[in-house]
């Protein structure tokens, strides 16, 4: 048996269009998908594109293909799926990662990455550290080094929304809209990890956020744009492609309870019912 992790996205710090291209930065957090590759017979629940990423790597060390058959994928995940938080990417990484060790393989974060954009656009979730990264190509991956001890409070809203029907909407207009906010908001995420300044990371977050309301509209973003100047946190991020928010805070500085009482009154319960204090933790496949 072989065994490989990889962690959830609280959406995305930056997402839009930056550099020529669409990319973005992703926000891991301590949420994972448990995968666990083994010999036996295929489990009629597994996840698709987990089987494709097994096959992939199959061909990638020139195994037969009739090999398929006679390996078990198991999945050990709470990660909501189709709210934007990578549950995707988390299968399918660790997926790759675990199918390599059991062929006695290895593979590193890049060719990952390389393998996950065959099957779908990928979280930049799978590399160590903070990466922007295009998600289609897997073409750009510009690393920055700090790690930041940062609580999130997710909002998770009812909605789902898959990946890939969220590439399927014609954005790029609006994309190209938005890009001189994703310009500031880059440049924002740059000083932040250059000085480790919390509240720079939250104002690229923020910054990006804003652009994605003309693309992917989230339902009482202004008045959690003032909850956020009100109680005085870092700033919120979204799911570029999906539905969930994050409030960027630290629990030891900020009033979390206030935050749990406001977001439990009408009308946030309504739209975002779920809420879950989390972590960012450290990305990367292991």
């Amino acid at each position: 048996m072989a065994e490989a992790r990889c962690p959830a996205s609280c959406g995305e710090l930056i997402q839009g269009w930056i550099l020529g291209g669409e990319k973005l930065i992703s926000c891991p957090i301590n949420w994972y998908s448990h995968v666990s590759i083994t010999e036996g017979k295929p489990l009629p629940s597994e996840r698709p594109r987990m089987r494709q990423m097994v096959n992939l790597i199959l061909n990638a060390f020139g195994e037969p293909t009739d090999l398929t058959k006679g390996l078990c994928i198991e999945l050990e995940s709470t990660i909501p799926v189709a709210k934007g938080l990578a549950s995707s990417t988390a299968d399918i990484a660790a997926t790759a990662k675990a199918t390599a060790a059991l062929l006695g393989q290895s593979l590193s974060h890049e060719v990952i990455a390389q393998l996950c954009v065959k099957l779908e656009p990928t979280d930049s979730t799978l590399f160590d550290c903070l990466t922007l990264f295009d998600h289609q190509t897997a073409q750009t991956q510009v690393t920055f080094q700090w790690k930041p001890d940062l609580d999130i409070l997710l909002l998770e809203s009812p909605l789902n929304l898959l990946t890939e029907d969220y590439h399927r909407l014609d954005r790029h207009s609006l994309l190209i809209e938005q890009a001189d906010k994703l310009d500031a908001s880059l440049r924002q995420f740059q000083l932040a990890d250059a000085q480790q300044d919390y509240y720079r990371l939250g104002e690229a977050a923020t910054l990006s956020a804003i652009a994605c309301q003309p693309i992917l509209p989230k339902p009482l973003f202004q008045p959690l744009l003032d909850l956020v100047e009100h109680t005085g946190i870092y700033g919120l991020n979204v799911a570029h492609s999906g539905s969930v928010i994050g409030l960027l805070l630290d629990r030891r500085l900020h009033d979390v309870d206030y935050l749990y009482w406001a977001l439990s009154q009408a009308p946030f319960v309504q739209h975002y019912p779920h809420l879950h204090l989390v972590k960012m933790a450290s990305g990367g496949v292991s």
